[in-house]
């Protein structure tokens, strides 16, 4: 399928907004930069770009999205000052005008076929024709050695019982197979791959215990956070977690467990930078110290309920950043994990790169 071109209907119904859809507000470009750009604002000349009708130029759907959120309410000005509100902060009245609003502009975006059966531009959205890797550790022998299943001298032999966090896999390789439907998607283990594999963009699940590839990917890139493998034997006394490094020294992030042993509290991380193997492809690893962790750092972004607040959270807090890192707290109830919610301080224990 070729490109659609950009469209000058676009550029008008933009330009219109920014100057009669509050007229006595007067927004200037210069405002809309800074508010569309969060903490790293947009250009000028980006934004006279978008709203050029003769050599108009496409903005990518969450700028739209943005547009959108930022002018469904006039709460988003106040005395001169111009941000776009965090999604859960609208009312119901607010969402549903930021829902036909977007819905509009992408419209005029992309075509109404085209923007009626393409999912919304989300974080596991990747370049059309570019090859996806995700990548599982191998169960350890020892866990799977009394496992029919998981023996390849069985007849009942399922290669996916010899995959550590085949939850997590499942849930991912199903949403990135349905918003990628161009490029070829794959998972291995880290037995598996091939010097080619190393090369696409990567999606690492698990941690840096049983997943090699993860070990490697860390120690490669410069993000303050290590993970501390946990005592298998005494884990209620040595839990690990998550070391991250502060202004003054280090404060390391474990997860919760009852004296029983029992997990009520995982701690889950999501880092997404570019491939310390591929410059031009991506790495991102989902991770937890337990498998409800690594499953909610998964869930996060592709839950229906929590991703679209979540991902407008990364835009807003991260901006275009090539990399950043979130670690969130995976409540655990009645021995399952929960979707973190993004938006909630309490719910975010360490954001990289911190804000200035």
């Amino acid at each position: 399928m070729s490109p659609v071109a950009p469209r000058p209907a676009l550029a008008r119904r933009l330009r219109a907004l920014r100057e009669t859809h509050w007229p006595d507000a007067g927004i200037t470009q210069l405002q809309l930069a800074e508010a569309l750009g969060g903490t790293k604002p947009l250009s000028i000349s980006l934004i006279s770009s978008w709203e050029n009708t003769e050599r108009p130029v496409r903005p990518p759907v969450r700028r739209l999205e943005a547009y959108a959120t930022l002018f469904a309410t006039r709460r988003s000005e106040n005395g001169g000052t111009l941000r776009v509100l965090p999604l859960e902060e609208l009312t119901d009245e607010e969402r549903a005008a930021r829902d036909e609003l977007l819905d509009e502009l992408l419209w005029l975006r992309d075509g109404r076929e085209r923007a009626a059966t393409e999912p919304a531009d989300d974080a596991w959205r990747f370049p059309e024709n570019e090859d996806i890797t995700i990548v599982c550790a191998l169960l350890p022998l020892e866990l799977r050695q009394h496992l029919s299943y998981a023996d390849p001298e069985s007849a009942d032999f399922t290669s996916l019982y010899t995959y550590a966090d085949p939850d997590a896999l499942i849930e991912l390789f199903g949403y990135i197979r349905s918003v990628n439907p161009r490029n070829q998607v794959a998972f291995h283990t880290t037995e598996e791959l091939t010097p080619d594999d190393y090369t696409t963009h990567l999606v690492l699940l698990g941690g840096v215990d049983w997943n090699t590839v993860t070990r490697d990917v860390i120690e490669r890139v410069e993000l303050p956070v290590h993970q501390v493998a946990r005592n298998a034997e005494a884990p209620t006394s040595e839990p690990g977690g998550f070391r991250v490094e502060r202004e003054g020294g280090s404060e390391l992030i474990p997860p919760q467990l009852d004296s029983k042993g029992h997990l009520l509290e995982d701690v889950a991380h999501f880092y997404r930078g570019v491939s310390p193997f591929n410059r031009k492809r991506t790495v991102t690893v989902c991770n937890g110290m337990y498998g409800r962790g690594t499953l909610g750092a998964v869930r996060a972004l592709t839950d229906i309920r929590f991703r679209d607040r979540n991902r407008m959270h990364l835009q807003q807090r991260f901006g275009d950043a090539e990399s950043f890192s979130i670690i969130s707290r995976v409540p655990v109830v009645a021995g399952k994990g929960l979707t973190p919610d993004w938006t909630l301080p309490e719910n975010r224990l360490h954001e990289w790169p911190e804000t200035a």
